[in-house]
């Protein structure tokens, strides 16, 4: 009987008992594996098992605020003090997403999944079917700059395709993710990533017991948002002052004092409910299109670098040629002292010590490689990542543009036909931009290869070396490169274009 008695009394028995090297301020237990997350007071998150073991330690460089798992337990969302919220992949803490959802702290994080599956054959259009994968191949990954080990830079190795995760497993079933800052902003993103709705409870008239009268919350300030399972309704913790009036039926003011403290919110979000099909299959088709429009953002900016370094080597290497000209007192440029080796065989003091001692035979092969080489990776980057995600985007478009137009039931979660029109141009017009700028690259590349020819030929012939082995060149093609191509660079003209041109925005 004591032992029983002694059970009795202490119902919970003390596993582990482990010390950290800062204080736990948020923890929480993945739904599905035995594995618990935690975030220390220096902002750092920490994964460990059921024993202890530790898995890995994240610290994303500001302060944590909230944190909570997909449902499947395969993710953790991260708020942050800046309004930024994280996706982490649990398997290695590797960042999947960053999503500037807020302009102040997320203070609370809730992910819900449906219990039943999306292809329930009782719903109408549930079934999504992805059918790029009848017409093109699989879909391009970010790119990778050249010559650096992955992890070196912020892009992503082409080995980890960090959308993979987010686009597959976690959209098989529906869900939403809720996100709450200190300003009373509350937001929605399907699968964690497309967002569909926000509200801020600042601008909410909450209607009392009297039909009559509504009141609203003043200096508000978010501690806990909760979405039902069934997506109908969300609960809101909240702190503030609820003020108020209204008129009674017979014309009699009512006004609420102010009331200062805790209050739970109830509110009506049953329209993730009704139109759960058609916000899954809008929110997979944008979604697709956001992680195709991150790979053309990258490799843009990856072609921008490489092509900027290029030309840096091309500019430092014949800069100096323009310091010996003002040196040797010539009232001269470098393309007229060129041309004047070109039409006449003469050769000035300065471009004659420029080309046998400056640059030399060495140089000009090296700033050719240069050249050529970053060429070619531009020309690579274009057919591998960045030409399949633009034509794969133009025909997403066109399937969200067929959609958009069965105005019954897609205009009511915010599908707008016009939108669509504006947005299938765009990707149209990127398209033209992508053969536009293959052409200008080949032509530029042809002209820097052809100059060069020149002008090793104009070197073996000063240093008075045979010239028999070397490429041939076109004259009139030289005269072309020097009065166009010597001081200006057309290439990164339409890389700046496209990059400034290439977002392509869907209202949500």
């Amino acid at each position: 009987m004591e032992t029983d008695e002694a059970e009795r009394v202490l119902p919970f028995q003390l596993q582990f008992d482990k010390p950290t090297a800062s204080q736990v301020k948020i923890a929480e237990w993945n739904p599905e594996k035995d594995l618990l997350a935690m975030v220390t007071e220096d902002s750092k998150i920490l994964l460990h098992r059921f024993n202890w073991q530790r898995l890995w330690t994240i610290s994303p460089g500001r302060s944590i605020k909230s944190l909570c798992w997909r449902p499947d337990g395969k993710v953790i969302a991260v708020g942050l003090e800046d309004g930024t919220v994280l996706l982490h992949d649990v398997e290695n803490g590797k960042l999947l997403r960053s999503l500037k959802s807020h302009a102040v702290a997320v203070v609370s994080l809730n992910w819900v999944e449906d219990s039943q599956l999306i292809t329930d054959k009782n719903e109408i259009l549930s079934t999504y079917e992805d059918r790029t994968r009848r017409i093109f191949p699989p879909a391009p990954t970010i790119p990778r700059m050249p010559g650096l080990v992955s992890g070196d830079t912020g892009f992503i190795d082409d080995s980890e395709d960090s959308f993979t995760e987010l686009s597959n497993s976690s959209q098989q079933r529906f869900n939403i993710l809720c996100s709450g800052d200190k300003d009373g902003s509350i937001r929605f993103s399907i699968f964690g990533v497309f967002p569909i709705g926000k509200i801020n409870i600042h601008e909410l008239h909450i209607p009392l017991q009297d039909a009559s009268a509504s009141c609203h919350l003043l200096n508000a300030e978010i501690y806990k948002v909760a979405l039902s399972k069934d997506f109908c309704r969300l609960v809101v913790m909240c702190s503030g002052e609820l003020v108020g009036h209204g008129h009674d039926p017979r014309k009699r003011q009512i006004t609420v004092q102010g009331v200062h403290g805790m209050h739970s919110l109830v509110l009506d979000t049953s329209i993730f409910r009704k139109r759960k099909s058609e916000l899954h299959q809008v929110a997979q088709q944008a979604s697709n299109i956001g992680e195709l429009t991150e790979v053309i953002r990258v490799s843009l900016s990856v072609m921008s670098k490489q092509w900027s370094d290029a030309m840096h080597a091309f500019q430092e290497k014949f800069d100096s040629l323009s310091t010996l000209i003002v040196n040797h007192g010539l009232d001269s440029s470098a393309q007229e002292e060129f041309l004047s080796i070109l039409g006449g065989a003469r050769t000035s003091p300065p471009v004659h010590q420029f080309l046998v001692n400056s640059l030399g035979e060495v140089g000009a092969k090296r700033v050719s490689k240069a050249i050529s080489g970053a060429g070619s990776e531009l020309q690579l980057i274009v057919l591998d990542h960045l030409q399949p995600a633009a034509e794969i985007i133009g025909f997403r478009m066109g399937e969200l543009l067929g959609i958009s137009r069965w105005r019954a039931r897609f205009q009511g979660v915010g599908l707008d036909e016009k939108l669509m029109h504006n947005a299938t141009e765009k990707v149209g017009t990127l398209l033209v931009q992508v053969e536009r700028f293959m052409r200008v690259l080949s032509t530029v590349l042809q002209q820097f290869s052809n100059f060069f020819n020149w002008l090793i030929r104009c070197i073996k012939l000063l240093m008075s070396e045979p010239s028999d082995q070397l490429l041939p060149y076109n004259s009139e093609l030289v005269v072309i490169f020097l009065k166009f191509l010597y001081n200006q660079d057309p290439v990164n003209k339409l890389l700046e274009a496209s990059e400034n041109d290439n977002n392509i925005e869907i209202d949500s």
